[in-house]
């Protein structure tokens, strides 16, 4: 089952895209805070995207390139806008497809299912699996998610992120500088919102029974250091 996320605020088209998804046996959720859009997308980690052009606050060219500091996922559009210039716009913002309204359903679960077999099915790259492993501890990079021996939890994009930076430079210290850079780019994140993320990864280790192994250097950063081999979990 594949999930497809749809950020359309016409309620009524919103509701026939997800009816019809579901008939076909994926899951299909809307989003209904569009001011939210990106935190919703981390949330759902989507295997599809259906993206209206008109949307309260920010427009879907705003939320495509957004989706695409953190994601390759496919992005499809779909908007009444029939102009050229739209469809080169949403393209050149980091769409993967552009369909236009009115639109058959039966056109649109195609072009849905074309995307899935592209990046997840049969066509898709066979190029091996992107991860980082540190003493039998693994993050998979594209799946999200973190293994120790028999034992996987599920990661948000960002969790995913600040575990390859402490993995990959594990045993040494990890700036805060250098973690902000990786998480959010130029954006301006104050302690608060770095502290949440990394208490998260915190409660994702101890789900695999690593616990005391994510250090905090006060005043300069964070350090992980690999003391689970000592203690396997049961």
């Amino acid at each position: 089952m594949y999930t497809i996320m749809i950020v359309e605020d016409d309620p009524k088209i919103a509701g026939l895209l997800k009816s019809h998804i579901e008939r076909y046996g994926d899951r299909a959720i809307l989003v209904e805070d569009f001011e939210r859009v990106l935190q919703q997308f981390e949330q759902i980690q989507p295997h599809v995207v259906l993206l209206d052009i008109n949307l309260p606050s920010y427009d879907g060219f705003y939320w495509c390139r957004q989706i695409r500091t953190m994601s390759t996922c496919p992005i499809l559009f779909i908007s009444a806008r029939s102009g050229k210039m739209d469809q080169v716009m949403a393209l050149e913002n980091g769409a993967d497809d552009y369909i236009t309204k009115p639109f058959e359903h039966e056109i649109v679960m195609a072009k849905i299912k074309s995307q899935l077999r592209r990046v997840y099915g049969d066509y898709a790259a066979r190029d091996e699996e992107r991860k980082v492993e540190l003493e039998g501890l693994t993050v998979y990079l594209e799946r999200l998610e973190i293994q120790l021996g028999d034992r996987r939890v599920q990661l948000t994009k960002k969790e995913t992120i600040l575990l390859e930076t402490l993995l990959r430079r594990s045993p040494k210290l990890v700036s805060r500088e250098t973690i902000l850079e990786k998480l959010w780019d130029d954006s301006f994140v104050d302690d608060n919102t770095l502290s949440v993320n990394v208490t998260r990864v915190r409660k994702r280790l101890a789900e695999l029974g690593i616990t005391d192994a994510l250090e905090t250097v006060r005043g300069s950063g964070y350090r992980l250091n690999a003391n689970w081999n000592t203690a396997s979990p049961s």
